[in-house]
């Protein structure tokens, strides 16, 4: 009698799985347990590749980061290279918002955010900004992108109007945001993002001090 088909284990599948538990149903829904059960093989097995769940969500996190474009850094100006790199980090966090929590927490030892970061970086030294100047843009541009992905300010407002009749006169078309989430909130991760390119270039030119 042949002897039943193993399921093929390895860190790309692994992840792969987590990655879409996680985009489904976000981070605590990845279990050693739950990852097996979906994997179709024995709990121990998962660890003779990752020792900890920290692991997994650290692997997911630097598969996401791999799929953002830094090759603006090699052929545009560090400006524009800000621009591009920025929103294609932006459209791939905004894909995996599930993540950006642990992503936020900055690159670890994650190959790719480490690589992402090291480009980034030599980008704008190679542009002419001060080393310590390159370590402010970087952290900045991480707050600008990760928080912009963290969640929907559009939604972030209940959508009954009576919610702000009488106490919040301000904010009395507030309940029709939701219905506007994608030009709210990618106007306004565009306009801060043009904000800060041309706020860096005006203090790398001495307009600003």
């Amino acid at each position: 009698m042949a002897r039943p088909r193993q399921t093929l284990l390895s860190r790309e599948r692994i992840v792969e799985v987590a990655a879409a538990l996680v985009d489904a149903e976000g981070l605590e829904a990845v279990s050693v347990r739950r990852l097996a059960t979906e994997l179709g093989v024995a709990g121990p097995s998962l660890y003779n590749h990752f020792a900890t769940k920290n692991e997994i969500l650290d692997a997911v996190a630097d598969a996401v980061v791999a799929q953002v474009d830094v090759s603006f850094f090699a052929t545009h100006g560090w400006q524009d290279a800000l621009r591009l790199w920025a929103r294609s980090y932006h459209a791939v966090l905004s894909t995996h918002p599930n993540i950006v929590p642990v992503l936020a927490q900055g690159p670890g030892r994650r190959p790719a955010a480490l690589a992402m970061a090291d480009t980034v970086y030599g980008g704008l030294i190679e542009g002419g900004w001060p080393p310590a100047r390159a370590t402010h843009i970087g952290a900045l541009m991480r707050y600008l992108v990760t928080g912009s992905a963290l969640g929907s300010f559009a939604l972030g407002f209940d959508e009954d109007p009576q919610v702000y009749a009488e106490r919040y006169p301000h904010l009395r078309d507030a309940h029709l945001l939701a219905e506007h989430r994608r030009s709210v909130d990618e106007g306004a991760f565009e306009l801060g993002l043009e904000t800060v390119v041309t706020g860096l270039e005006a203090l790398k030119n001495g307009v600003l001090r």
